[in-house]
C-alpha cells in the first residue's frame, strides 16, 4: 500500500475518527503534546483507493538521543487499523518498520489495544514475531485497562455497580460534595491536588507549566473533530478535596489524570467525581469510558489490586491487551539498550516507588 506523510491537523483527525477505536494518543494534539519533551512526530497514512476511509494511519513519535545520529521510534496506542486485515496488518508493520530506518530510530515500539485472546489478537502476535518484533521488557502505557459500556445509559451504569458503590454516589451527594466543571483559572489548584497525590502514591511530578500546555491544548480545542478534555473537581464548601481531567475523541473518553486529598475522604468524593465523569461523558455522545490502567495479572499481589477493585466497583470490565512490542532496526545498539535499561530503571525504581503509574513519569518517554 502507498503510504503518505499528513502534515495538516483536521486532515489527520478526520482520518484518524474514520478508523475503528481511534485512540487519543494516536491524535495530532497528542503529539504537538509531546513536543515539549523532545519528540518529533510523524502522521502516516495508508489510503483506501476509491474510498474516503483510509486503511491505516500511525503517529510515529521520534526523540534523538544525545549526541548520537540515532534516536528512538514510539507508536502509542497504536497504529489504528482493522486488526482483523491481515493484508493491512502487514502493510502498516512494515511501513511503520521502514519509516523508523529513514528517521534513524535504531528500534520503534508499538502497544495497540488488541486482546491477546482473541482470534485476531492470536494472528497479529503471529505476524509481529514473524516479522521480527520482539515483546518489550518495558510497558511505557498500562498494558491493559478497564472499560465502562457508556451506551446502557444511567440507570444501566448504576445497576451494574456494586451496592456499596451506589450507596457511596449517594453519601457524597448528601454529606454536600459538589462536583463542579473547572476551568483554565482552577488548574492550579488541581496541580497542587495532583502533586500532593503524587508524594503519597509516589509517582514523578513534572513542572506545572508542562501540565498547563497539555491540559489546556485539549481543553480548549480547536474545531468538533479535536480531541478534547474537562477538569472536574469535587468540593466540600468550596475547598477542593479531589479533580480529574476526562479526556475524549471520537466515542471514547478516558480518565488519564487524577487527584486528591486526604481531606475529607471520609465524604466519597472520589465516587462522585467518577460518576460526573461518566454522565459528562454521555452527554457529549461517548458510548466507551476508558480508566485507564489495570493490573497486568487480576490477583491481589499485583501492585495495582486496589486501583482496579476501585474502577471495577463501578461495573468496569478487564481489558487484557498484548502490551507493547519492539522492532529492532539496530540489532546491536537494541541490545546494548535492553541491557542497560533494566539497570537504569532499578536506580529510578529506587528514589521513586512505581506502583500504580506508569513508565512515562519516569521515561519522560510515552
Amino acid at each position: 500500500m502507498e503510504r503518505q506523510t499528513i502534515t495538516e491537523r483536521a486532515a489527520w483527525n478526520r482520518a484518524l475518527l474514520a478508523l475503528p477505536e481511534p485512540h487519543l494518543l494516536q491524535s495530532w494534539e497528542w503529539g504537538a503534546v509531546k513536543a515539549q519533551t523532545g519528540w518529533a512526530a510523524h502522521r502516516l497514512l495508508w489510503p483506501a483507493p476509491g474510498r474516503a476511509a483510509p486503511l491505516a494511519a500511525a503517529s510515529l513519535l521520534v526523540r534523538r538521543i544525545s549526541k548520537l545520529p540515532w534516536g528512538v521510534g514510539y507508536v502509542p496506542k497504536g497504529p489504528a487499523l482493522d486488526w482483523t486485515n491481515l493484508a493491512t496488518v502487514q502493510a502498516a508493520l512494515e511501513g511503520i518498520e521502514r519509516a523508523a530506518r529513514q528517521r534513524r530510530a535504531f528500534f520503534v515500539k508499538i502497544d495497540p489495544d488488541v486482546d491477546p485472546a482473541s482470534p485476531a489478537g492470536q494472528q497479529v502476535l503471529a505476524t509481529l514475531r514473524g516479522r521480527g518484533w520482539q515483546p518489550s521488557a518495558e510497558q511505557i502505557q498500562f498494558r491493559n485497562t478497564a472499560l465502562l459500556d457508556l451506551a446502557v445509559g444511567e440507570e444501566g451504569l448504576l445497576a451494574g455497580m456494586k451496592p456499596k458503590w451506589r450507596y457511596n454516589i449517594g453519601l457524597a451527594q448528601r454529606r454536600g460534595v459538589q462536583v463542579r466543571l473547572g476551568g483554565p483559572d482552577d488548574l492550579p489548584a488541581f496541580y497542587a491536588l495532583y502533586s500532593e497525590t503524587g508524594e503519597r502514591d509516589g509517582f514523578i511530578v513534572r513542572p506545572f507549566d508542562y501540565y498547563r500546555q497539555t491540559w489546556l491544548r485539549f481543553m480548549q480545542p480547536a474545531d468538533a473533530q479535536a480531541p478534547w478534555a474537562e477538569l472536574l473537581l469535587a468540593e466540600v464548601e468550596g475547598d477542593a478535596v479531589a479533580g480529574l481531567i476526562l479526556f475524549g475523541f471520537g466515542r471514547t473518553a478516558w480518565y488519564l489524570y487524577g487527584a486528591s486529598s486526604q481531606r475529607q475522604r471520609n465524604l466519597m468524593p472520589n465516587h462522585l467525581l467518577q460518576w460526573e465523569a461518566m454522565r459528562r461523558a454521555m452527554g457529549r455522545g461517548c458510548v466507551t469510558y476508558d480508566l485507564w490502567g489495570a493490573p497486568d495479572v487480576l490477583d491481589e499481589s499485583d501492585s495495582m489490586w486496589g486501583v482496579w477493585r476501585f474502577k471495577e466497583g463501578f461495573g468496569a470490565q478487564f481489558a487484557p491487551h498484548i502490551g507493547a512490542w519492539d522492532f529492532p532496526v539496530h540489532r546491536q545498539l537494541y541490545r546494548l539498550y535492553t541491557e542497560a535499561m533494566p539497570a537504569v530503571l532499578n536506580w529510578m525504581r529506587g528514589r521513586h516507588r512505581s506502583a500504580g503509574r506508569d513508565l512515562e513519569s519516569t521515561l519522560n518517554y510515552g
